[in-house]
């Protein structure tokens, strides 16, 4: 199964990433072979592949993303969300 194939939320193992100069920005990126990923949304139309990696959110390209293989994991293992902490600064935006 590849990034696309996952559903919108659902967590994941990266099995594979692409050869060449796009594996290599990915791993510059955090993603490897091994590392659990959570697919934030995908855009229609072909758009960018959203992803929360070690807390942080990122794209990847729709093309990329269709070759890199990973492997979906069982629900029951999911962690709860973290919560995230108004701004005493900015409450009114976030």
């Amino acid at each position: 199964m590849n990034l696309l194939q996952l559903r919108d939320e659902e967590s994941a193992v990266i099995k594979s990433i692409p050869a060449g100069e796009a594996g290599e920005r990915l791993e510059a990126l955090g993603l490897r072979v091994g590392k659990r990923i959570q697919k934030v949304s995908g855009m229609p139309f072909g758009g960018p592949i959203t992803l929360l990696l070690d807390g942080r959110h990122f794209a990847v390209a729709h093309a990329i993303a269709g070759k890199i293989e990973v492997e979906c994991v069982d629900h029951t293992e999911h962690t709860e969300r973290p919560t995230v902490e108004k701004s005493r600064l900015w409450p009114k935006f976030i």
